[in-house]
């Protein structure tokens, strides 16, 4: 049987696709407000349509979705796990527990600098944006109610935290995925991302402070609304000590490097049991808080509306719309319209800081493309690599980037798995949160200072980089 042989798409033809989506999604989504899925959907007919203009069949359209389908079903399944986890925490206690002393000890004021801060701590030793926003962040929301801040500005506080460790954390699939598609070793990778990274979330703690220190984070605390809030979870719910160990089992786990979805089942369970013999549900209720979330019922508008969410049934949104920006991204990808891109994006490259432009440039073209931090590591990372061989620069130099204008740039793009987790999950639109979390577009920003300045750009060492001290 002869090989098929694909024509070559031209650079106006991979074009098309990019334009398509940023119509559909400009006008249908930003302007109609219509749904995200069918818009995504219309532009993956478009790259179809192109692709089949280029040679290749349904089976071989079919095959690129599948592939991409394929990458992202890992982040699919954590989304999932995380709704169950929500849910059991809620049911448990755990989550009432954590809002109720959060409002007795957090100020106002201080509200968006303690909540990135507990968020990046608890992202980098848990190494999860997914399962930091779905658990201390929901916390952390609530908290924001009874305290009168800003939501979107809570919102953008906590995933900012969230990303902080997501970025840096040995234990972040993002982090150990950057040097390998880069080439570079993991803990030279997590010490130069620092350069670009510490500063960015310095300049976001210093404008969370600002905000809170003149007023502009909660200019009114609502006394009322606060007192409320913690009469009625004292009411509904039974404070134990126990009901800190779903949160401890978790970061345990991630202490001890063990894969994340059973660590967060274990501690889902433990939730459940808890719901059982401390809050007093019966087998059916704690059980039916993982798949459909907890419903609270307490006559409290407020607090029904803190309280009733979480289950894995609550993320099958998320799941539909990853499904398809993983369908689109996965036929522009198998027509070679993503390269084609690509590869006049690295023919601007004839400097080092233009070189770096293009990265940057080329990670945050493939995350609005695909809505995938896993696509927007792998695919620059791969391509670029020769280049920065070329130019006598440290593969280090190309994974920092990867992670400064990949991986933290995806949960600000609406479309993408992680835009719609964290709006669903903490319950502001993603273009809400977006400009409240600085973090996660002053990374880049560094990265592009540095690349035109020389500053923090590591020379090329040794042959083999995925040595320690490259």
């Amino acid at each position: 049987m002869p090989e098929k042989r694909f024509r070559q798409p031209t650079f106006f033809q991979s074009l098309i696709p990019l334009i398509s989506l940023a119509l559909f999604l400009g006008v249908g989504y930003g302007i109609l407000h219509l749904n995200a899925e069918i818009l995504l959907i219309a532009a993956a007919v478009v790259a179809g349509l192109v692709a089949w203009h280029l040679g290749y069949s349904y089976k071989d359209i079919e095959a690129g979705i599948l592939e991409s389908l394929l990458k992202g079903m890992p982040a699919m399944l954590i989304v999932i796990v995380v709704g169950a986890l929500i849910g059991s925490w809620i049911a448990a206690g755990t989550i009432p527990l954590l809002i109720y002393y959060g409002l007795q000890i957090i100020s106002p004021q201080f509200f968006l600098v303690t909540a990135c801060l507990v968020s990046s701590i608890v992202s980098v030793v848990s190494g999860t944006s997914y399962g930091t926003v779905g658990t201390i962040g929901v916390a952390f929301m609530g908290i924001a109610h009874g305290l009168n801040v800003p939501l979107d500005q809570a919102a953008g506080a906590i995933v900012a935290g969230a990303y902080f460790g997501d970025k840096i954390s040995p234990f972040s699939d993002t982090t150990n995925l950057a040097p390998i598609a880069a080439g570079s070793n993991l803990y030279d990778h997590i010490r130069h991302t620092l350069w670009t990274t510490l500063p960015a979330w310095l300049l976001g703690l210093a404008v969370y402070a600002l905000l809170g220190l003149t007023g502009h984070s909660a200019p009114t605390v609502n006394l009322n609304n606060t007192q409320v809030i913690q009469n009625t979870l004292a009411e509904l719910f039974r404070f134990h000590w126990l009901l800190f160990l779903p949160p401890f089992l978790t970061l345990y786990s991630a202490l001890k490097k063990k894969p994340v979805i059973p660590g967060m089942l274990l501690s889902a369970g433990v939730a459940v049991v808890l719901a059982i013999t401390i809050q007093g549900l019966d087998l059916k209720t704690a059980l039916g808080s993982l798949v459909e979330g907890y419903r609270a019922n307490s006559g409290v508008e407020l607090v029904d509306r803190l309280l009733t969410r979480g289950g894995m049934v609550s993320m099958m949104r998320v799941t539909l719309l990853a499904f398809c920006a993983f369908g689109f991204g996965g036929i522009v990808q198998k027509a070679g319209m993503l390269d084609v891109l690509l590869t006049h994006l690295l023919k601007f490259a004839n400097t080092t800081g233009k070189l770096i432009a293009s990265t940057v440039a080329a990670c945050i073209s493939t995350a609005l493309l695909t809505g995938s931090s896993f696509l927007s590591i792998l695919i620059p990372g791969e391509l670029f690599a020769p280049a920065y061989r070329k130019f006598n620069l440290a593969a280090k130099n190309l994974s920092r980037t990867t992670e400064d204008s990949g991986t933290v740039v995806v949960p600000l793009i609406p479309w993408s798995i992680a835009g719609v987790f964290m709006a669903g999950t903490l319950g502001v639109e993603t273009v809400a949160y977006a400009k409240w979390a600085v973090m996660n577009y002053s990374g880049f920003l560094f990265a592009l200072l540095y690349g035109f300045t020389g500053f923090a750009v590591a020379p090329r060492k040794r042959e083999d980089e995925t040595m320690p001290g490259s």
